[in-house]
């Protein structure tokens, strides 16, 4: 699973069994060699989607990591590329990549569930980073995003169809997810990542119910299931109203955070 320049399973115990924020401070230099790294091929097939929506001015890639969903962004913004994430690790080894002649680009370290930002952004990415957020948690993520997201901005994601129970891949996360919640049951801080807690039916429900409007976009890319369905989508929520939100009131004046 790993490249020889990937972290030792020593080191990924070390990791598991550390607060999530210390973890991926520790995992930040050989990030980019596991397959927690969302791979190229997603990455461009998000950007091929969003091109036909764009261009946008403004974007934010959320729980941004090392900084490879930015790449994402400077082909679909003309003015500003931002990424969030709260692990000062990941978030060094995003600072030091190289980035071509484009949007400028910044970087600052925040908690998803309280985004500093009001109205600065007319598009939000996130690249597989709900895995670590509990469903009770949703409605408080999504209403971040809405309110860092100008009047009819858009969030958007990409979405994989799971493995069925024929394939050794959903036993795999079963068995993945299973640990996990042992492990938390047993040991303190919690590390919170579960690849199969967060559900497009029940995504969708909180998105509407935190003011977006949801649509989803097959990512051809990925081919289709054997019942015709889309292996891969991109869901596209947008800001629905006005300078007011969900329930009428303004939102606060536009302005964002700078690294």
């Amino acid at each position: 699973m790993f490249s020889p320049e990937g972290p030792t399973l020593r080191e990924l115990a070390v990791q598991a069994l550390s607060s999530v924020e210390h973890g991926y401070d520790l995992l930040a230099p050989k990030f980019d060699h596991t397959p927690f790294r969302t791979p190229d091929s997603v990455l461009d097939a998000v950007a091929s989607a969003l091109e036909k929506s764009g261009p946008y001015e403004d974007g934010l890639d959320l729980c941004c990591g090392t900084g490879a969903g930015a790449g994402v962004l400077a082909t679909v913004c003309r003015g500003s590329v931002t990424g969030v994430d709260f692990s000062a690790g990941m978030l060094a080894q995003a600072r030091g990549r190289t980035r071509p002649a484009g949007p400028r680009v910044s970087w600052v370290r925040a908690d998803a569930r309280a985004l500093p930002f009001a109205a600065a952004f007319d598009l939000v990415v996130s690249f597989g980073a709900f895995g670590h957020f509990l469903p009770r948690e949703l409605p408080a993520l999504f209403a971040g995003v809405r309110t860092a997201l100008r009047p009819g901005g858009c969030f958007a994601f990409p979405v994989l169809a799971p493995p069925g129970p024929s394939s050794p891949a959903f036993w795999m996360l079963l068995g993945f997810d299973g640990v996990m919640r042992v492990r938390n049951a047993l040991w303190r801080p919690p590390f919170v990542m579960y690849y199969r807690a967060f559900r497009l039916g029940e995504v969708r429900r909180e998105l509407e119910r935190a003011g977006f409007r949801v649509d989803l976009r097959a990512l051809p890319e990925f081919g289709t299931r054997s019942d015709g369905s889309p292996r891969g989508r991109l869901v596209e929520a947008r800001r629905t109203d006005g300078p007011g939100g969900p329930d009428g009131r303004d939102q606060p004046a536009a302005g964002r955070v700078n690294a």
